[in-house]
């Protein structure tokens, strides 16, 4: 595969086109069309690869939750214990007196992080949470 870069036009409406600038302004003085586009579209290709069954995939889950919640701590590191070879790291964050926030950076295959994750932010006194997968880079 070339990484030699190919030229195409695209034809968008003019009100899209401006929004699109205003995006690319947005970006910083270092983007210009092009790379805007380029990353527009490695967005997709990992989006695309991280839906599909098999693919070995990385996740951050980041969660918050009430500390004092009856054995919620128990049970969040319950979950993490039988998942150890898919858990890379966590680091946890005091937010108050009540209230964590834990991030979950998991390695493995694209369902089984989502139904890891799906344990976690089912677990009862676990108040909110979001899971964001990303391709390992290879093949991008």
């Amino acid at each position: 595969m070339s990484n030699d870069l190919m030229r195409f036009s695209v034809a968008m409406p003019e009100d899209l086109l401006m929004n699109f600038d205003q995006l690319v302004a947005r970006r910083g003085l270092a983007k210009n069309r092009s790379e805007v586009v380029r990353d527009l579209v490695r967005d997709a290709l990992v989006e695309d690869a991280c839906a599909t069954p098999g693919t070995l995939v990385m996740g951050t889950l980041t969660i918050v939750y009430d500390h004092h919640a009856n054995d919620l701590q128990e049970k969040l590191h319950t979950i993490q214990h039988d998942y150890f070879e898919y858990i890379i790291s966590t680091m946890h964050v005091h937010v108050d007196q009540h209230m964590c926030l834990e991030v979950i950076v998991m390695r493995g295959e694209t369902g089984l992080v989502q139904d890891i994750a799906n344990l976690i932010l089912g677990t009862k006194g676990v108040q909110n949470g979001r899971l964001v997968l990303t391709t390992t880079g290879r093949h991008m």
